[in-house]
């Protein structure tokens, strides 16, 4: 019947009830069927955690604390009432070594139930008496209290002190550490070292560190030794520039896990004291073994041979074709090394002969004798070439493969030209009149070399032209990563700054960057040569 006066409302239908009512009147819940609620303690759940551990080593904490902390809201009260509690020093100096504890006394408020434990029955008043000797304690937590200041003061206290609180004052303040988790001897200690505080490993100092993981070393292979992550190599983005006289820049691109192209670029004194300058770009045949050693190789030797011909007077046109016969033979001898590919029955996809098929052996159309034959069935080194020349008011170009020049004058109401032709299977169908070029370039073919340096390639014809322009302008220098992005001439003049002449190097970022944007799908090098270049001195 008791619980049936506590509800207001039937649990099952909500009708409000009348006081005595034992069922409802409107669905007959039977009233007295109504289970008693539990008892709610939430604030003693949640404020007493002792009470759990009393049984282990916690109660001691604990037992200090409780007398100290239910008298902290008491003291406050009781000190203005009387002045008993101020005749009393012992209590206020036992709180004085105490005072580590007194960030834990907010977490156990309930001391009504500490309060079975009074040490100082002296006042006459049993519920005052406890009160004032433990309202001391309270004053070191809430300072900003009056009474307790004046309270503290008695040196005396630490005599009246029982016997279990001196030990237990002693206790933490040998363990200064903050307590976690109930734990008395501090936080738990870490099964290795923090990460974050642990010194860098010796020698470690100047390592290079991974570039993804921004704290592995860097073994030799290229690979962090923390995370597995391949670091850039040096060639997977190069920019060089001569004196503004020519400029390059080369980049991996976006879908390629190395950079197979090369170049070089340089200047060189003519015997009339002007200047020569000169610029090389290779792309290494993605399907041969060792296409980036075979680009280096032949962009340093074209590159060397320039520049040894052309001080000595050697006609630029010349120069230009020794330049390639000498670029052919360092890419020939990577053949020879140990490091060269395992042959097969086949040789690079790239390589077809002229009648688009490939020959007997797999290279190309011939009766399969020549210098080369030894190496006809080994995927030997290889690559494509293209260098440009410009020497006072001539510009002189040369090229085996794919790779190419174009002609883009600084006034853009000229038009531009391109002024190389490719060795491919596409311009050969151009050149038979079979197809048009729209129609030769959308063939699955149609970047198929016909032409190109190697040990496996057959002899190599260099291609030559010599131009002499009447305005001045801008020699583009390229692979097929750049120009599969602006093909036509008008496009590749488009995309080209109007300063290119006067800042090479920025136009060349601007040429890498369009093919970027435009995907990225091969190696993309690219080389500006204004023109005419340096004057005699």
């Amino acid at each position: 019947m008791s619980k049936t006066h506590q509800l207001s409302a039937c649990p099952g239908c909500s009708e409000p009830l009348e006081p005595g009512d034992r069922f409802c009147g409107a669905c007959g819940y039977a009233l007295s069927a109504v289970p008693e609620p539990p008892v709610d303690r939430p604030t003693v759940a949640l404020t007493v955690p002792p009470p759990p551990p009393p049984p282990p080593a916690p109660p001691a904490p604990p037992a200090v604390r409780a007398p100290q902390e239910p008298p902290a809201p008491q003291a406050s009260q009781t000190a203005p009432e009387s002045p008993a509690p101020s005749a009393h020093p012992a209590p206020p100096a036992h709180p004085a070594p105490h005072v580590p504890l007194a960030p834990p006394v907010p977490q156990e408020p309930p001391a009504p139930q500490v309060h079975g434990t009074p040490p100082p029955p002296q006042t006459p008043p049993a519920p005052q008496g406890p009160p004032a000797p433990q309202a001391p304690p309270a004053p070191p937590a809430p300072a900003p209290q009056g009474p307790p200041p004046p309270a503290q003061p008695p040196s005396p206290a630490p005599a009246p002190a029982p016997g279990p609180s001196p030990t237990q004052a002693t206790t933490p303040a040998a363990t200064p550490r903050p307590t976690r988790h109930g734990n008395p001897q501090g936080d738990y200690e870490l099964a290795a070292p923090d990460p974050r505080l642990a010194p860098p490993p010796a020698g470690a100092a100047g390592a290079p560190r991974c570039v993804a993981c921004q704290g592995g070393p860097v073994a030799a292979d290229g690979r962090c030794r923390d995370c597995g992550h391949q670091q850039p190599r040096e060639r997977d983005h190069m920019e060089s520039e001569v004196e503004a006289a020519v400029a390059a820049v080369s980049d991996r691109g976006l879908r390629h896990h190395r950079n197979q192209d090369a170049y070089a670029v340089s200047t060189a004194p003519l015997p009339d004291g002007s200047a020569a300058v000169v610029a090389v770009v290779c792309d290494g045949v993605s399907s041969a073994t060792r296409p980036d050693d075979a680009s280096a190789a032949a962009a340093r030797a074209a590159d060397a041979s320039l520049r040894a011909a052309l001080p000595r007077g050697t006609e630029p046109r010349q120069a230009m074709h020794d330049a390639i016969v000498a670029a052919a033979g360092a890419v020939d001898a990577l053949a020879d090394e140990a490091a060269g590919g395992v042959s097969g029955p086949d040789g690079p996809e790239g390589h077809v002969g002229p009648d688009g098929h490939g020959g007997p052996d797999g290279h190309g159309g011939g009766d399969g004798h020549g210098g080369a034959d030894r190496h006809r069935h080994r995927n030997a080194p290889a690559c494509t070439v293209v260098g440009a020349v410009v020497a006072r008011d001539l510009l002189v170009v040369g090229w085996v493969g794919d790779s190419r020049a174009y002609w883009v004058p600084d006034d853009r109401s000229a038009p531009a030209a391109r002024l190389t032709e490719d060795d491919s299977w596409a311009a050969q169908m151009v050149a038979a009149g079979l197809m048009d070029e729209a129609q030769a370039y959308a063939d699955e073919r149609a970047h198929a070399i016909t032409g190109w340096l190697g040990a496996d390639a057959y002899e190599v014809e260099p291609h030559t032209a010599v131009f002499r322009p009447d305005r001045p302008g801008v020699v583009v220098v390229c692979t097929d990563g750049l120009w599969n992005y602006a093909e036509a001439a008008g496009d590749m003049a488009r995309v080209l700054p109007v300063d290119a002449a006067e800042r090479p190097l920025h136009g060349a970022r601007v040429l890498v960057g369009h093919a970027l944007d435009g995907g990225g799908h091969d190696n993309v090098t690219v080389a500006l040569v204004p023109f005419p270049g340096p004057r005699a001195s």
